[in-house]
């Protein structure tokens, strides 16, 4: 069970995951699945074909509004023609088409089993880290804007956890809404005796999780959203993404820490039960 501790009652934090990014790299998956998106989309005999870069895609996502892909697919599509002279309402673009197309890369023809980009996601953190943490009496789950099927094909198929903690895009509003936060800290709060005071660190890639921290973070002290939430210490940890190249990583670390992240890590396993400590150390 995901986080399971004898510890909980003495946990130092509560630490909760965004997948894509940060447990999975998906620069040959979710991001080949919105370049090929916008390639089709915008693919035409008399124009150049455009296949946005992964410097156009972290240019979108920057803006922290666009932590769904295929609304960032769609983005990319009205931004290009908007370039070409044509306005929003001249473009024929079906919404329902446009996702059909994308789970047709990302999943594959078959959904059920899905043989697509998302059979070739390299793992970026590994069982052991987490039994580390949970050695360390720190409660942990997932708070992902991926379906809950694509969810579960990494978190239990790929990892082998069993039951773990998470809430997905059909179970929550997508972020920088933290109502998702909120939902797994409940969750864990029913598994553990974990005080209404832990402070809790959100590990992400994108500007948009960071600001979920500090949506929280203005949220806590209304009970109607999260009853557990009051008075307690958030903290935002950047990742960097394994697409980052090293003449954008900079850049790229600057964005997250201008939304809000305490510290940007190379990679999720080095946050440490150590570094935990020090990141909530006298709150």
């Amino acid at each position: 069970m995901s986080g399971e501790s004898t510890r909980g009652d003495r946990a130092i934090a509560i630490a909760v995951f965004d997948i894509d990014g940060v447990v999975r790299d998906v620069s040959g998956s979710y991001r080949r699945a919105i370049a090929d998106t916008v390639e089709h989309f915008t693919a035409a005999k008399y124009r150049p074909t455009y296949r946005p870069t992964p410097g156009d895609i972290d240019q979108l996502k920057s803006e922290g509004i666009w932590n769904n892909d295929w609304e960032a697919s769609q983005e990319l599509i009205y931004r290009y023609f908007e370039r070409q002279g044509q306005s929003r309402g001249e473009i024929n673009l079906d919404f329902e088409t446009l996702v059909a197309f994308f789970q047709s890369r990302y999943r594959g023809t078959d959904p059920v089993n899905m043989n697509g980009y998302i059979t070739q996601e390299p793992l970026l953190l590994q069982p052991s880290y987490l039994a580390s943490l949970t050695n360390a009496g720190i409660p942990w789950g997932f708070f992902s804007g991926a379906m809950r099927a694509e969810v579960a094909y990494v978190l239990e198929g790929a990892l082998g956890l069993e039951n773990p903690v998470v809430v997905a895009m059909e179970d929550a509003p997508g972020k920088p809404d933290p109502t998702g936060l909120f939902a797994v800290l409940a969750q864990l709060q029913q598994q553990y005796p974990i005080s209404k005071t832990t402070p809790v660190i959100y590990v992400g890639d994108t500007v948009a999780d960071m600001w979920t921290v500090q949506k929280a973070k203005e949220q806590q002290g209304d009970s109607r959203r999260d009853p557990l939430a009051r008075n307690r210490f958030w903290v935002g940890v950047g990742v960097l993404p394994p697409h980052v190249t090293s003449d954008r990583r900079e850049a790229y670390i600057q964005n997250l820490e201008k939304a809000g992240a305490a510290v940007v890590l190379s990679n999720v396993q080095e946050l440490t039960p150590e570094l935990i400590q020090k990141l909530v150390i006298g709150c």
